[in-house]
């Protein structure tokens, strides 16, 4: 298993992360979390040796194999079957059966190995990308952002395949439902230092606002004392008769650490802006059809009535036509089958994949937001570049000096603007980092108006969608029911019976009284299998604490042998302060153990109580 000590790293003077330590054990997978830009793949490109570190030490033990899905794009091979064989050791080279079957889960057709890679989409190029890694074999998968541009189906594949994967994982990902769906521990990169828990992104967050929430009552408390100390020094140090307290008083306040204000991080949170509409229904439409060869149509016959304060998610496999169906609904292509009426009072804003394509490089963010409406004041024009996160003279920056994610927030930025009662999303959380995607969905949510969003990520589609319409059968079908409804009564025809997993299928035929004693007997035994590793580290915790006051006395006690020139009292000190150091070591690396296997303990049982709720 890996092993980070100490790891720093700045560019440019500006630290990323500082005195990073991580020990991981065997079949950990831990989600890593943090704002765009904090290091998260910074630090996996140390991990790999791709990137220098300017302290400390990575240390990878011998043959561990380390596997990472690489974004960039080469293929040298006429077939996707042969592309794949590449990575095949000599003795497995004529070993098909073993990436095929990587590749069928991933969505390719058998025809489809036949093909050359460089025929594909991107999306499905990536795939590629993913099925090679795969093939390796590696102990240990560092994933970053394998989410992107996978589909429903590819998602919910690799998502059991992660589960199942008999080896360690760090996964970054902006989609918190597939982090969370996956992983045994989150770890974030939050103010230059790395925090890990057991359990999931919400117990994260939770665990460190109560961190924070300690750490200001106690830098609170100390700047009090700290005040206190400096006014009697100050009232005291002239007289003769305090003089020498406020002289003790002031070796105290110097001995005092200093505690920095914590640092608070910029969040994205705003609202749509909703304009009045008396509309019940706000959109219907009627045997809807297209296709760019009208031989061939994307979809047909789609018919559905949208309600004001609903939102309808459309879904399915890339490629199928789900972004032009939007983009169709927003009179963006021609008209070729059925009606569409909206309401007169209808207004729409529309982020599609191509409006950040859009944006004039030549302007500011300013000159963007200020575009959509000239009514819009200066001051409402930098109160939504704020919101968007570009506050001060960030909101002067050129959009051709931006990020993916940066003009992501710009767009979204102009929708805001934009007084609108119905919105079209295509995929809006590409580029957005986790917290922003929790903002947009808040934003969603509490919209008066309707939405009609295209998506791949299952957390958006339980969280908001109220009706849908699935690519699906070779065509498009709309369904008046919730994602978990339509899992319930249709499901996706590709994943078969697989889409079930086997523990939940059981859950809820069981009696209610044999889930409790079920539930009471792993409590049991957790605890009982928790017991010795817990007498052991209160043992060493107790220990450590009478050692350490110990050090304490040895260190005086060599300081006033050195004081008086004893030397015989310096040696016999000296050697008793080493003994206890030893001591001490020994007891940290019996107290390391006994946390890692009261770890390892509480994840086994904490699944098991999982798979009863």
């Amino acid at each position: 298993m890996i092993q980070l000590t100490n790891l720093t790293k700045s560019f440019g003077g500006r630290i990323l992360f500082s005195n990073l330590n991580l020990k991981m054990t065997s079949n950990q997978k831990i989600g890593l979390i943090g704002r765009n830009g904090s290091g998260k793949s910074t630090l996996f490109k140390i991990i790999l040796g791709e990137e220098s570190h300017d302290e400390g030490e990575v240390s990878i033990p011998k043959n561990y194999r380390i596997g990472t899905l690489r974004q960039h794009l080469e293929f040298t091979e006429p077939t996707v079957r042969q592309e794949c064989a590449l990575v095949l050791s000599e003795e497995e080279q004529y070993n098909f059966y073993k990436v095929e079957k990587i590749l069928f889960g991933l969505g390719f057709s058998a025809e489809d190995l036949e093909k050359n890679p460089l025929s594909f989409s991107g999306g499905y190029q990536i795939r590629i990308n993913l099925a090679k890694l795969l093939a390796t074999e590696p102990n240990m998968l560092l994933l970053d952002e394998p989410t992107n541009y996978l589909d429903i189906l590819s998602l919910r594949w690799l998502k059991q395949f992660i589960r199942d994967f008999e080896g360690e994982v760090i996964l970054i990902t902006h989609d918190r439902d597939f982090m969370d769906a996956v992983t045994t521990h989150t770890m974030g990169i939050q103010r230059k230092g790395l925090n890990i828990i057991q359990g999931g992104t919400q117990k994260y967050y939770e665990t460190l606002a109560l961190q924070d929430e300690t750490y200001e009552k106690t830098r609170q408390n100390q700047e009090k004392k700290r005040k206190e100390l400096e006014d009697f020094i100050a009232r005291n140090k002239v007289r003769a008769s305090t003089a020498a307290l406020a002289q003790s008083k002031a070796k105290m306040l110097e001995k005092m650490d200093d505690m920095e204000s914590l640092e608070n991080e910029a969040t994205l949170s705003f609202n749509f802006t909703y304009k009045e509409t008396p509309a019940k229904i706000t959109l219907r439409a009627e045997n809807l059809g297209f296709g760019y060869n009208e031989n061939e149509p994307l979809f047909q016959n789609v018919t559905f009535a949208l309600e004001n304060g609903r939102c309808l998610a459309i879904i399915g496999k890339n490629g199928k036509g789900k972004s032009t169906l939007l983009n169709y609904i927003a009179g963006e292509l021609p008209k070729q089958q059925g009606t569409l009426n909206f309401h007169p009072s209808t207004s729409m804003a529309h982020f599609g994949q191509t409006n950040i394509e859009r944006l004039n490089t030549n302007n500011t963010i300013i000159d963007e937001i200020s575009s959509v409406d000239k009514k819009l004041g200066f001051a409402q024009v930098r109160g939504i570049c704020g919101t968007m996160m570009f506050s001060g003279e960030l909101a002067e920056k050129k959009i051709s000096v931006l990020s993916g994610g940066e003009r992501s927030r710009v767009m979204l930025g102009k929708i805001i603007a934009t007084p609108a009662n119905l919105l079209l999303l295509d995929e809006p959380t590409n580029h957005l980092d986790m917290d922003s995607i929790d903002s947009l969905c808040d934003a969603i949510e509490q919209f008066q108006g309707a939405t009609i969003m295209v998506t791949h990520s299952e957390m958006l589609l339980r969280r908001l969608a109220d009706a849908l319409i699935i690519f699906h059968q070779g065509g498009a079908e709309y369904f008046d029911g919730t994602y978990n409804e339509f899992l319930e009564k249709i499901g996706w025809e590709e994943e078969g019976d697989t889409s079930k997993e086997k523990p939940k299928e059981a859950i809820p035929t069981m009696d209610k009284k044999e889930r409790k004693r079920l539930r009471t007997a792993l409590i049991q035994a957790k605890s009982k299998e928790s017991a010795k590793p817990k007498k052991e580290l209160e043992f060493c915790e107790n220990k450590i604490m009478e050692l350490e006051e110990l050090l304490e006395t040895q260190n005086k006690q060599l300081t006033l042998a050195s004081n008086q020139g004893n030397n015989s009292a310096m040696i016999e000190h000296s050697q008793a302060l080493g003994k206890t150091h030893e001591a001490i070591d020994a007891l940290f690396e019996r107290l390391e153990i006994a946390s890692e296997l009261l770890d390892e303990i509480s994840a086994k049982y904490e699944h098991e109580l999982a798979e009863l709720e």
